[in-house]
């Protein structure tokens, strides 16, 4: 048996796939109203800020996947995050389950620096902190020996269907619908961004391969990165549109956020917007030199084609 926690979501619904395409078809999804996507899934509704749901949840699992999102409020992830790892360690060490936490960069400095494996934590705000919490609360329970688990790490997503992201709701959705694309702060910066598919598939890969665990490993990106400009210019030559864009500085969100909340939430990551952010995938192609990545180029041929 293999669990995803959080199920419901564009990571979790291809993960599901992934593991049932190439791993085991004896799965659990997990969420507050999980859905089959096989026939075969089990869906089991729990509450994971509930200690006793969490445990009975994952009983019986060989590996968990806690893939779980919540939205983009700093308040809420305060609340929940810290309560939800916790629970989740604890079911697992109970249980004598492997751990599988997909996690993202926010408390990685927003700087131009590579982002690696190693990269200290130096969050930026509240969000940063959480998320920092939460991947120290894991690898100190890894460090004593409560759970075998690793910790895969994306940055910031793009990818079909329903995928969200700034990036999608600023850039993508907006040529989608015949609009000008809005970039943040600049646009000639060269960004990091994850297809949401090969995200799913490589965790599941990390997942059922022994020697990954006790370690943290950066899923794998194109490492051709783009800047939004370049992303424009690609959207322009595969719909044979000519495709500008608006690029909103830094006074735009400040401003905004004052009165658009998503906006003020962003507040944090802008400064990722600003300079070079790159992330560096080398050690996990490395370890799988045969994993196909999908390159900029044919994802945005993909996102605009659907």
């Amino acid at each position: 048996m293999q669990t995803v926690l959080g199920a419901g979501g564009p990571i979790a619904d291809e993960l599901v796939r992934e593991l049932h395409r190439s791993h085991t078809q004896d799965l659990r999804l997990v969420s507050r109203k999980p859905s089959r996507v096989h026939d075969t899934d089990e869906p089991v509704p729990a509450d994971l800020t509930d200690a006793d749901a969490t445990r009975r949840a994952v009983a019986d699992s060989e590996i968990a996947y806690l893939t779980v999102g919540l939205p983009l409020d700093s308040d809420l992830w305060e609340r929940r995050f810290p309560v939800i790892m916790r629970n989740v360690i604890d079911a697992c060490a109970e249980h004598g389950t492997k751990l599988v936490f997909f996690d993202n960069t926010y408390m990685y400095p927003g700087t131009s620096t590579p982002q690696t494996e190693s990269t200290a934590f130096a969050p930026g705000g509240r969000k940063g902190r959480v998320r920092g919490e939460i991947a120290t609360l894991l690898l100190e329970a890894m460090r004593a020996g409560r759970v075998e688990a690793l910790i895969g790490r994306a940055p910031e997503f793009y990818g079909p269907g329903h995928t969200k992201s700034y990036t999608h709701s600023l850039v993508f959705d907006r040529i989608k619908a015949g609009k000008r694309p809005l970039v943040p702060v600049d646009a000639r910066a060269r960004r990091s961004l994850i297809w949401t598919p090969d995200a799913s598939r490589a965790l599941a890969l990390l997942g059922n391969t022994p020697d990954a665990y006790g370690q943290t490993w950066h899923l794998p990106v194109d490492p051709d990165r783009k800047s939004y400009a370049e992303l424009v210019e690609i959207a322009g030559e595969v719909t044979g549109r000519s495709i500008g864009y608006t690029v909103l500085p830094l006074l735009a969100f400040r401003l905004g956020g004052r009165i658009v909340r998503p906006l003020g939430e962003m507040g944090e990551l802008l400064a990722r917007y600003r300079d070079d952010n790159i992330f560096d995938s080398s050690k996990f192609a490395a370890r799988f030199p045969e994993f196909p990545v999908t390159t900029y180029r044919e994802g945005v041929a993909r996102i605009l084609a659907g």
